[in-house]
């Protein structure tokens, strides 16, 4: 009988996935709405060029992730927590196609304020199939890049978002149960996310003026609350305690990421421009601030330099720098490091967070990285009436409000998923397949 259910719901994941090409056969795409799109000649190739090169960079974060968080498990689950990085590559993908990206840049569906709509979501069928998506520009989402590169590169951050989430509850979840959750989670919690934020007429960056250059809100905090309610959801594994499987993985991986977080970062200017070439900047000073702030806090706490904290320091420069890439001066970048750094180093080794098993300290590193740089962002962004240096408590508040908002709203969402996912499909692994390891138990490989 449970091999029977199995079987089905593996039949129930096929089905899903083999409807995409089947329906895409037939699928006749509509002309462009020209009103919405201006002409080749508003197209700039130098622009078109960078985009292109920052999308590869960000889709090159994906693998650079899987190594990340490979080289930090145990020997016996190394495959399997690659692979729920990379398989986000497929799953996700097919969705942003589908309907995703619809939900994150199509017209808004919201709330009216003083005549003006807000969207908290994208209308979902605008864009199926990435109909409308021409090789034009769109006026307002990318007005010198062809709409389809636009939505091609926001996918790539898609992408990583629910890979992202995989380091918490690593070394213990079924792999079905995975795919169902990071699908539902990119269409009820990142894409709505994306579209607060990123769309013209989004909730949280139109009305209440957030800022969020390249993804602090709606990929590290969004992936860092989701990180902590699977952490909770699926408890702590049986034997918490292992040694890293490979420490040259994790040192690759990290600069792959870092690497790849110039696309990330500068390729959210959107053109090839002075903003790019300041995010560039910015980007790389917090993360090379943030991995000797780490290293050298460590060991002034007794605790000796090792590699692997040089990358986590490292990739938390990254994560603490996003939202404020293109708003910031270099010097502030180093403070923006150095002190992500020391906040989430101590997040990571709180007593009260070790309690809960979050294998690869995905919240201490994203979650508190992403908060303490939109509250960084809120304090120094030079963008004049958007931070409290340059606007005032009003639009500090405003920051604050939203992060509270945006930390309840990915917390309770991503438990509600794992919640209800988990009345349908077991997520966590039986005891003897956990002991085993899940490289063996889910796919039947080993190193």
């Amino acid at each position: 009988m449970k091999k029977s259910g199995m079987k089905f719901k593996w039949k129930v994941a096929f089905l899903i996935t083999i409807a995409a090409p089947v329906v895409g056969l037939f699928w006749k795409h509509s002309q462009p709405i020209l009103e919405n799109f201006g002409t080749e000649a508003d197209l700039a190739y130098a622009d078109i060029a960078w985009l292109l090169t920052a999308s590869c960079l960000v889709l090159l974060m994906t693998p650079g992730l899987s190594l990340f968080y490979g080289g930090m498990v145990g020997k016996k689950n190394l495959i399997s927590t690659m692979l729920q990085s990379f398989i986000s590559l497929g799953v996700v993908t097919m969705l942003w196609v589908v309907v995703g990206f619809s939900i994150a840049f199509g017209d808004p569906i919201g709330i009216t304020i003083d005549g003006v709509k807000y969207g908290l979501f994208g209308n979902p069928f605008q864009y199926l199939f990435f109909d409308q998506v021409a090789e034009l520009p769109h006026k307002t989402l990318g007005p010198t890049i062809p709409f389809i590169l636009f939505a091609l590169f926001q996918m790539k951050f898609a992408v990583i978002t629910p890979a992202i989430i995989t380091g918490s509850f690593a070394e213990r979840v079924r792999f079905i149960g995975y795919l169902f959750f990071i699908g539902i989670f990119c269409i009820l919690v990142y894409a709505p996310l994306a579209h607060m934020v990123w769309h013209p007429n989004g909730l949280i960056g139109s009305y209440f003026g957030v800022l969020d250059f390249a993804g602090g809100t709606v990929v590290h905090i969004s992936a860092g609350l989701a990180s902590l309610a699977g952490a909770l959801f699926l408890g702590k594994r049986n034997k918490p305690n292992h040694e890293p499987s490979n420490i040259t993985y994790v040192l690759l991986g990290t600069g792959m990421l870092w690497f790849g977080w110039f696309g990330f970062n500068a390729g959210s200017s959107f053109g090839a421009n002075a903003t790019a070439a300041l995010a560039f900047a910015t980007t790389t000073i917090s993360s090379a601030t943030a991995m000797m702030t780490w290293v050298l806090f460590d060991r002034i706490q007794g605790r000796k330099i090792s590699a692997l904290q040089a990358c986590i320091g490292a990739v938390v420069g990254l994560v603490v720098i996003t939202p404020a890439a293109g708003y910031i001066t270099v010097p502030e970048s180093f403070f923006f490091g150095a002190a992500g750094a020391i906040v989430s180093n101590l997040a990571m080794n709180a007593k009260f967070l070790k309690k809960i098993d979050d294998t690869l300290d995905v919240f201490a590193c994203h979650g508190i990285g992403g908060i303490m740089g939109m509250i960084l962002t809120a304090i120094f962004a030079g963008k004049e009436g958007s931070s409290l240096l340059h606007g005032g408590w009003a639009i500090f508040g405003s920051h604050m409000l939203v992060l509270v908002g945006v930390s309840i709203f990915s917390f309770g969402m991503a438990y509600a998923i794992f919640f209800l996912l988990n009345k349908f499909v077991t997520l966590r692994v039986r005891e003897e397949y956990e002991e085993v390891g899940l490289d063996i138990s889910q796919h039947g490989e080993s190193i």
